[in-house]
Parts: structure tokens; sequence; C-alpha cells
């Protein structure tokens, strides 16, 4: 009889520590992403201020880290994003400049293509530079990817 009451009791333990886990989660003040809080769940996530997950020299954990929003918020043009990720990582800032540089390759990339050949990878210029200027900073090389920026913003 004790044993299945001990049973019992862990079993409704098991139960109900992922409940719990999940009402404090959500319980959570749904701040500002810059206080670690995702934006679209309220849920808290781990967030770094320095560059990580961009290659495998720089990758410490599955999940990557939320990185700072770029000083210009979220609705800037693929120029604005490099500009901002200039200015970041010129300050060292290397998360908010990642951040910034992956902004700008997401505005790069919209086009038009046939529908058999959504997979195919860009050519742009914009593009290339904006992925070799993430992949410099992944590998550690800040001043490559400063010039690889200012080699796609020069006109």
């Amino acid at each position: 009889m004790k044993n299945s009451c001990f049973a019992v009791i862990a079993v409704l333990g098991v139960i109900a520590m992922p409940a719990l886990a999940q009402t404090t989660a959500e319980a959570e003040p749904n701040t500002a992403p810059e206080a670690g809080v995702a934006a679209h769940t309220g849920r808290l996530h781990h967030q770094s201020a320095k560059a990580s997950n961009i290659s495998s020299s720089d990758t410490r954990s599955v999940i990557a880290p939320n990185l700072p929003t770029p000083s210009i918020g979220w609705d800037g043009s693929s120029l604005d994003y490099l500009k901002s990720a200039r200015t970041s990582l010129a300050a060292g800032h290397t998360g908010q400049a990642q951040q910034s540089l992956e902004m700008a390759e997401t505005r790069a990339l919209d086009r038009s293509v046939p529908q058999d050949q959504t997979n195919a990878r860009s050519d742009d210029k914009l593009v290339l530079q904006v992925a070799s200027a993430l992949q410099a900073l992944g590998n550690g090389q800040r001043q490559e990817a400063l010039k690889i920026i200012d080699a796609a913003l020069a006109p």
C-alpha cells in the first residue's frame, strides 16, 4: 500500500511539473526582446551580445541565442541594416552586427523566382557580400567583415 501511494505521488509530480513550468514561463511579463523575451511567444530565451552560431567554429549550442535588436529597429532596407551592422561592428557589438547582417541578407533575398527554383542560391552581389561578411564574423575576423561591409556600401 505504501509503495503504491509513493508511485501515485511520483506520477502526479511528473505530470504536474511540465504544466507548472509552462504556467510560470507564460506568466512572465511580455517585455521587449532586448530583455531576453521572445516577442512572438512571451517566453524567456537566452540572449547574447556576442555573435554566435554563424559557423561551426563559433557554435556552442544547437539553440542560437536571442540577439540584440538593430539600432534601426525592424523596418529598414538592406542598406540600412548594412550601415547598422557596420556601426555595431566598429563599436565591438558583434551580436547586434550579426542581427543586422542577417536582416540585411533577408531584405536582399526578397526576390521573384520561378516556383521550381525557390531553393536555388541567389547570385545577387549584395547577398553574396552579406553572406561573406557573416562568414568572416563567424570566423572571428572582425576587420575582414568590416572591409566586406564597406565594399557592399560603396557606390
